[in-house]
C-alpha cells in the first residue's frame, strides 16, 4: 500500500509542476506536449496495471491450478488403469494356468476311462471266448452223442461184423468229423 502512494506522488507531482507553466512557447521537443503524453500514458498504464494485474494473475493462477488438477486426475486414472491392467494380466495368467490344469485333468480322466473301457472290453471278450468254447464243447458233445446214437440205432449188420475194430473206429471218426 505504501508503494502505491509513493508511485502516485511520483506521477502526480511532475504533472502539477508542468501544469502550472503558462504561456505559449515555440514548438520543439523541449517545449512540446510529448513528455506530457508519455507521462499520461505512463499514468494510464500504471492505473490499468493496478486495476487489471490482480484479476489477470488470479485468472492465470486459476487456469494453472485447473491444468495441474487435470494432470493429477489423468495421472490418477493412468495409475488406476495400470493397476487394472496388472490385475487383468494376473487373472489371465491364473486363467491360463487353470485351463492347463483342466486340460491335464481331462487327459488323465480320458486315460482312466480308456483303461477302464479296455479292461471291461478285454473281460467281456474273455467271457465271450470262454462262453464260445463252452458252447462249442457242448455242441461237440451233442454231435458225438448223436453220431453214436445213430450208429447204435442202425444197429450192427452181419456185414458189419466182418469189419475189424480199426474199421469201426474210422467209421465213427468219419461220422464225428
Amino acid at each position: 500500500m505504501r508503494l502505491k502512494r509513493v508511485i502516485s506522488v511520483i506521477l502526480f507531482v511532475p504533472m502539477l509542476v508542468l501544469a502550472n507553466e503558462s504561456g505559449h512557447h515555440e514548438v520543439s521537443m523541449v517545449h512540446s506536449d510529448f513528455f506530457y503524453r508519455v507521462l499520461n500514458f505512463g499514468i494510464f498504464a500504471g492505473i490499468l496495471y493496478y486495476l487489471i494485474a490482480n484479476p489477470i494473475k488470479e485468472f492465470f493462477k486459476g487456469r494453472s491450478q485447473k491444468i495441474a488438477n487435470q494432470i493429477k486426475e489423468i495421472e490418477a486414472k493412468l495409475q488406476e488403469s495400470k493397476k487394472e491392467e496388472e490385475l487383468a494380466k494376473e487373472k489371465l495368467s491364473l486363467s491360463q494356468e487353470k485351463a492347463k490344469e483342466i486340460i491335464e485333468d481331462a487327459k488323465m480322466e480320458a486315460k482312466v476311462l480308456v483303461e477302464n473301457i479296455e479292461k471291461k472290453n478285454s473281460e467281456l471278450l474273455n467271457s465271450l471266448e470262454k462262453h464260445l468254447e463252452d458252447k462249442m464243447e457242448v455242441e461237440k458233445k451233442k454231435v458225438i452223442k448223436n453220431s453214436i446214437k445213430e450208429i447204435l440205432e442202425k444197429g450192427i449188420d452181419s456185414n458189419d461184423i466182418a469189419i475189424d475194430s480199426s474199421k469201426i473206429v474210422s467209421l465213427i471218426s468219419k461220422k464225428v468229423a
